[in-house]
């Protein structure tokens, strides 16, 4: 999972990208300070992992991850190339999903780049902006796919020239793809490398202790942080910063509702092993299959998938890891058609 964080210069990107983090990155009073995206991978916090652990007796454990992208600001006509343009789009097209870091925190000594703090404008300068970016790749397209209707009509290239008709209707206004593409249309969105066909939430960066609520309506995810506490945050030990959130009324940090807020964006859910070697999380789409589960551990064992040993979380935990399990019958044996679950704890049996 990787998650580009994308925003208009100085609205506390690679604050937040430090905090989340916990990598030093360049941070300026300036526009255009990060040139090169800065990658950061972050362990994702499951508090089950542990228990598995404590009742495996496991060796090690393995969180799942993340991967943040640092991308460097953008400004108004960066789609015609103002700014770092092209560079900056590029960088976006490499991302599952975008995080817009959009500023509502006051800070007289770090400048604005348009002058006026104003949240609600910084989103739509940046939505535009890789609006157009896209409307110049589909009207490219649609020109392509008349001449190629001029040679000999199909289904397929009239069925190709509707769905570029509808993007770029939509693409004309201002407004994002991922709003109104259905199912059938995304195999074309991603041929072309769409940046608004890419599922996006809101990152609002505010002053501590701020609950302004940004003006109008967002069919996408709302996170407010304040990327100071979370740098603050990310400098503290694992208890120190528990204590620092229960005095600020916090039940957990930006990080976590990140994190959360990606995953949910990204359909992904989790399940997880257990043994003396290791407890693992492990990453995928909800709606996996079984073999496709056990592909995420080894190629060969989506391949060679005989069954699955499938218990839930609560049941491992309550009788103690696979031998109690197994005593008072516990444990599923499921075979190829199973569709996994989140918190689902596994043993894959694999042929030779």
């Amino acid at each position: 999972m990787k998650i580009g964080i994308v925003g208009l210069p100085n609205v506390g990107k690679s604050t937040l990208f430090k905090a989340l983090t916990k990598k030093q990155t360049l941070i300026a009073n300036y526009a255009f300070a990060t040139i090169d995206p800065s990658v950061g991978i972050v362990d994702v916090p499951d508090e089950r992992l542990d228990k598995l652990a404590e009742i495996s007796k496991s060796q090690k454990v393995v969180p799942s991850t993340i991967e943040f992208v640092d991308i460097a600001g953008l400004v108004k006509g960066a789609s015609e190339g103002e700014g770092l343009g092209n560079q900056f789009l590029a960088h976006i097209r490499e991302v599952d999903a975008i995080a817009h870091v959009i500023r509502a925190f006051t800070d007289k000594d770090v400048m604005h780049v348009h002058g006026d703090i104003d949240p609600e404008n910084d989103l739509d300068v940046i939505i535009i902006e890789l609006a157009m970016a896209d409307l110049a790749t589909v009207e490219k397209r649609i020109d392509k796919t008349k001449s190629n209707m001029k040679a000999g009509t199909s289904k397929e290239l009239e069925k190709e020239l509707s769905i570029l008709e509808k993007f770029k209707s939509v693409l004309d206004e201002g407004k994002p793809i991922i709003d109104i593409i259905e199912e059938e249309e995304k195999y074309l969105a991603k041929e072309l490398s769409l940046l608004t066909a890419k599922p996006y939430f809101i990152i609002q960066n505010t002053d501590e202790g701020a609950d302004e609520e940004l003006k109008g309506t967002f069919s996408c995810p709302i996170v407010k942080i304040s990327a100071k506490i979370e740098a603050e945050l990310s400098e503290l030990s694992n208890e120190e910063a528990q204590e620092f959130l229960k005095d600020l009324g916090m039940k957990e940090s930006g990080l976590v509702r990140v994190i959360k807020t990606g995953q949910e964006l990204l359909n992904l859910m989790t399940y997880l092993t257990s043994g003396e070697l290791e407890s693992r999380a492990w990453k995928i789409p909800k709606g996996t299959a079984a073999p496709q589960a056990a592909g995420k551990i080894h190629g060969d064992f989506e391949k060679k998938f005989i069954a699955a040993e499938i218990a839930t979380y609560d049941d491992f935990v309550e009788h103690k890891g696979w031998s109690g399990l197994k005593e008072v019958g516990k444990v599923r044996l499921e075979g190829k058609t199973y569709i996994m679950q989140d918190g689902d704890v596994c043993f894959f049996k694999i042929g030779g």
